[in-house]
């Protein structure tokens, strides 16, 4: 018996040992289990992290490298390059690369191109393909409807393409199809 356990927890440690990016714990992105820029694949706790994260991810502010999916909430802001799932900022919400889901928090802000839903106070897209949904909606470039008090799609022209574009800017709701 005293075999079986010993064999058992020899290879509990190597599996630990090899999977160290299962689980990430950090206070900063030099003070944290799984070094900076690192992959993590499965839960990563931070009060400020910063790594590639694949899985669920909570934190103050959760800054996201390389491309990253899953569920990642943030209590102040939640920053990255690309993102694939849900990205819950706080406050802020920013995002470098493509996303594809949901990027939801104060102020939104996609550099790429966004495919799904941007809800927020503020959203700022540079070529989404979805629905904005805010008081203030921005994107240069829109397959999709806005809903909020300010709509405005670069891209549309003033009412010449109705009703496959409306316009430039719009009260409560403007599209682009």
């Amino acid at each position: 018996m005293k075999r079986i356990l010993l064999i058992a927890s020899f290879l509990v440690a190597g599996h630990v040992a090899s999977a160290q990016s299962a689980f990430q714990l950090s206070l900063t992105p030099d003070i944290a289990i799984v070094d900076r820029g690192e992959t993590v694949r499965g839960v990563a706790l931070n009060i400020w992290g910063e790594n590639q994260v694949n899985g669920l991810d909570l934190g103050f502010v959760n800054g996201l490298v390389g491309e990253s999916s899953g569920l990642s909430w943030s209590l102040i802001a939640a920053y990255g390059e690309s993102y694939t799932g849900v990205l819950w900022g706080g406050f802020v919400a920013y995002t470098t690369g493509d996303i594809v889901g949901w990027q939801a928090g104060g102020i939104n802000i996609s550099r790429g191109s966004l495919v799904g839903l941007q809800s927020g106070w503020v959203n700022i897209g540079n070529n989404v393909k979805g629905v904005q949904l805010g008081f203030i909606n921005y994107t240069e470039d829109l397959t999709g409807v806005q809903l909020g008090l300010l709509n405005i799609v670069r891209s549309n022209p003033w009412f010449t393409e109705f009703p496959s574009k409306l316009a430039t800017g719009f009260p409560i709701v403007n599209w682009s199809f």
